[in-house]
């Protein structure tokens, strides 16, 4: 499953680039290295109790089980559809946006990520932080500042480090969890506990939605972490390596989280890095399992601090027109989000990260149209025939503005809001559906076709192939573009 490298002029350990465009010289890597980085990204604590919140709110764990499975799956396709852009690209996520919303249209989803993934990076850190804290027996909150020091460190080293962290968390986290499920099901009956079978619309629709928002929340920079692929990798093969990676191993940890609540109900509910640790049969074991907590956050902290640092990176260079970013303002851009992020930690480790977690949530609804709106732009409209030196252009091909991106992608927003089921806002018509949030899935399909059959008809025009910066100073004449409509 991997492509050969070319050999690179530099193969420094540290990134130097940011938001601009990967030159082939520079690409490398292997589809393996996207496998193992989105399985370690979900072998992880939060995944679990995520998972273990489909019985803890009523469903058996047999139809949990299934119900999260076909969330995975189809919330997994839309993550990976987005990764399998980056080699082709060689672009980071959302800089592809101002190609739906204009240079500074794009601006408009670009800031709710920052503030997503601030937040995800704050709540993983607290969790990490208890695991570190009792490592090395001190305080919670100097646990988390020693968890946000190596979070600097690998966002600092960026793209090489961050996938070699995912090798070897990958392998960490598959023997950790092996011996887990092994512990956690010891002398207990699997078939009894299986067949205990009630099904609910509501419970079932519950589970889907938890696993296909999980995966849906890592489209916004998954191809951040594919764009330095050669431009000869199979896009069909880079979707199915992040695919299999992330449904893997969210699937394993969400299964391991409806056991545990299963089995333990609230020994595990509300105690869950204690009673993971607790499965350790000695006090070697039990510090082993405090470090593979901590270090299963590390990777996908880092993954959701360097996202938020690109994401910065992309308004900040949308507002001053080009594409370069210095070393020493990269370092700058990487502390403050990752600073704001353990202020959060530190502030909220006792009782406000809760509520801030609900807000969070609750701004999943602002990705689900941009995902369905980038998808569909992409992939039938104006597929891989990018002009990427005028997505640093507000004077150029794609503009300031683009409204009719915005006006579908807003419409896609309002329209989620009657089915929105979070503790921080509930919808009119929750209730009518048994509390069940299905927002993701209205998110996801009426702005898909609606920009799919507005856009078809804009008088908006594509180049006619794949435009690199090399080609910044050739013109592009009539004959060298089509209409969308054609």
């Amino acid at each position: 499953m991997s492509v050969p490298t070319r050999d690179a002029p530099e193969r420094a350990l540290a990134e130097r680039r940011t938001i601009d465009y990967i030159p082939d010289a520079e690409r490398h890597g292997s589809l393996i290295s996207q496998f193992t980085l989105w399985l370690a990204a979900n072998l992880q604590i939060t995944a679990i109790v995520t998972g273990a919140l489909a019985v803890v709110l009523g469903e058996d764990v047999f139809w949990s089980l299934v119900g999260l499975v076909i969330g995975q799956v189809f919330g997994a396709a839309v993550m990976a559809l987005h990764g399998a852009q980056g080699p082709q690209l060689g672009l980071p996520q959302m800089i592809s946006s101002r190609v739906q919303f204009g240079v500074y249209g794009a601006m408009i989803p670009i800031a709710l990520v920052c503030l997503m993934y601030v937040g995800f990076s704050a709540s993983g850190s607290v969790l990490a932080g208890q695991a570190v804290a009792q490592l090395f027996h001190v305080d919670d909150a100097v646990g988390i500042v020693l968890f946000t020091a190596v979070i600097v460190a690998f966002t600092v080293f960026g793209y090489r480090v961050i996938h070699a962290i995912g090798r070897i968390a990958s392998v960490v986290g598959v023997v950790a969890f092996i011996y887990m499920f092994t512990r956690l099901l010891m002398g207990h009956d699997m078939s009894a506990l299986l067949a205990n079978r009630h099904f609910t619309v509501s419970s079932f629709l519950l589970a889907m939605s938890l696993s296909a928002s999980w995966q849906i929340a890592f489209g916004p920079y998954v191809a951040d972490y594919s764009r330095y692929l050669p431009r000869s990798t199979s896009p069909g093969r880079t979707f199915w390596a992040i695919f299999a990676g992330s449904a893997i191993g969210a699937q394993a940890s969400m299964t391991f989280g409806v056991f545990a609540a299963a089995l333990a109900g609230r020994q595990f509910s509300g105690h869950e890095v204690s009673f993971v640790v607790g499965l350790g049969a000695s006090g070697g074991v039990a510090a082993l399992l405090y470090f593979v907590i901590a270090f299963g956050k590390v990777t996908i902290t880092t993954l959701n601090a360097y996202g938020s640092v690109m994401s910065i990176a992309t308004v900040v260079s949308g507002l001053r027109g080009d594409n370069k970013l210095s070393g020493r303002g990269r370092l700058l851009y990487i502390l403050g989000m990752i600073g704001v992020a353990m202020a959060l930690a530190l502030a909220g480790r006792h009782a406000f990260l809760h509520e801030f977690s609900s807000f969070i949530l609750f701004l999943l609804a602002f990705f689900t149209p941009w995902s369905a709106i980038n998808l569909v732009d992409y992939y039938f409209i104006t597929r891989d025939r990018y002009d990427v030196p005028a997505l640093y252009d507000p004077n150029g091909r794609y503009g300031r503005w683009n409204m009719t991106g915005i006006g579908i992608y807003v419409f896609g927003v309002l329209v989620q809001m009657p089915f929105i089921s979070t503790a921080f806002y509930t919808g009119p018509l929750v209730d009518r559906l048994d509390g069940t949030d299905i927002s993701w899935i209205v998110g996801l399909i009426v702005p898909a076709a609606l920009y799919f059959l507005v856009a078809r008809r804009a008088a908006r025009h594509v180049p006619a192939h794949l435009i690199l910066p090399a080609d910044a100073g050739r013109i592009d004449t009539p004959s060298d573009a089509q209409a969308v409509s054609s």
